[in-house]
């Protein structure tokens, strides 16, 4: 009956967060949103213009996702003793951005789907997707405009939305960097900085955002921010085992070898068989130029799977949710709030 009870209570702020999204990125164009997002200047023109720019972003949202971080936001808020309603309208400063990174990483990746569609880029076309991304990154600031908080506040929100967008993009660079060269295997230490920065950011930011708007002072917000970076570290790891064992949501089985991304398990398994690295080095190049349906891609697949690179990641990754889970149970007050933080943990960690 308790269980019963807190899947509602979880569904009700998954529904107030999609209603949040839905009011900041209408499907009908409005006076009042123009008026909001662009200025009086841009009164007059047919809706096209605007919906040229919404659609692709819209789209991808409308096809879902998990929402843990936006979600993550206001139960953190809560954990803090705040008011869920104050960290509602903060949302899609997370969800927004994360959309807008995934177009960017799709025409990075060359991928060809996401979330089980066509990518923005193919369905609406390169120039289009890349421009309505990058105004996403804007336009999820405004909510903050009629935020009910002091100028020091919105002050602080703008610093911490604008110093994690930075990190995420420094984090994107690295993996840029890393995929585009074959030949370059990255240290456990290089990779676990880069997920930091490009995955635990928004983590982060989820986290920092939930205590700012519980009114917490700021040496509590960055030190929460911290914590949830670890989670956000973790998961990554484990999200890059599912991608090799059974392939991740909207996404097949070795796309991250077609798209020559170094992740964990492929860094363990050349630590352990260095002299397996430079055959590694030349079937993701073949995969690369071959694509998804590449022999080179099972191949390289299977050897992974068979050394203790997998496991070893897969127990790498889960050890550090655990350690931080066990940090977030040590320093912060019981409340529902905390126990559906930890649902939602376990639930990915499952």
């Amino acid at each position: 009956m308790i269980y019963c009870e807190k899947m509602i209570n979880l569904k009700n702020r998954l529904q107030h967060i999609e209603k949040t999204l839905d009011y900041f990125l209408p499907e009908k164009i409005s006076s009042s949103w123009i008026s909001q997002s662009f200025g009086e200047s841009a009164y007059g023109l047919p809706d096209g213009f605007f919906l040229n720019i919404i659609n692709p972003v819209r789209d991808l949202v409308k096809r879902g996702g998990k929402r843990w971080r936006p979600l993550l936001c206001v139960l953190s808020c809560e954990l803090a003793e705040g008011y869920p309603e104050k960290a509602y309208p903060l949302t899609p400063l997370i969800e927004f951005c994360h959309t807008a990174s995934l177009v960017h990483d799709d025409i990075e990746d060359k991928s060809d789907t996401r979330r089980g569609a066509p990518a923005a880029h193919i369905k609406y076309g390169l120039d289009t997707a890349l421009n309505s991304a990058s105004w996403l990154y804007f336009e999820a600031l405004n909510p903050l405009i009629n935020y009910g908080t002091s100028e020091s506040v919105k002050a602080e929100i703008y610093s911490l939305y604008s110093q994690n967008l930075r990190r995420l993009h420094l984090g994107q660079s690295m993996d840029i960097g890393w995929h585009s060269n074959p030949d370059i295997i990255p240290s456990v230490d290089e990779y676990i900085t880069m997920i930091s920065l490009k995955t635990g950011s928004l983590a982060k930011l989820a986290g920092e955002l939930g205590f700012i708007a519980a009114c917490k002072p700021i040496n509590e917000v960055l030190e929460y921010g911290k914590l949830m970076t670890d989670i956000g570290i973790g998961f990554q790891i484990l999200d890059d085992v599912k991608n090799i064992t059974e392939g991740n949501a909207g996404k097949r089985r070795g796309d991250d070898i077609v798209e020559g991304k170094k992740s964990l398990p492929l860094i363990f398994y050349t630590e352990e068989n260095p002299e397996g690295a430079e055959k590694i080095k030349l079937l993701f190049k073949q995969a690369a130029k071959e694509g998804i349906e590449s022999p080179s891609v099972e191949v390289c697949i299977e050897a992974i799977c068979s050394s203790k690179a997998v496991k070893r990641a897969e127990e790498y990754g889960k050890k550090i949710v655990e350690a931080s889970l066990i940090k977030l149970q040590n320093n912060y007050k019981q409340n529902e709030a905390k126990e559906l933080i930890f649902d939602l943990f376990n639930t990915i960690l499952r």
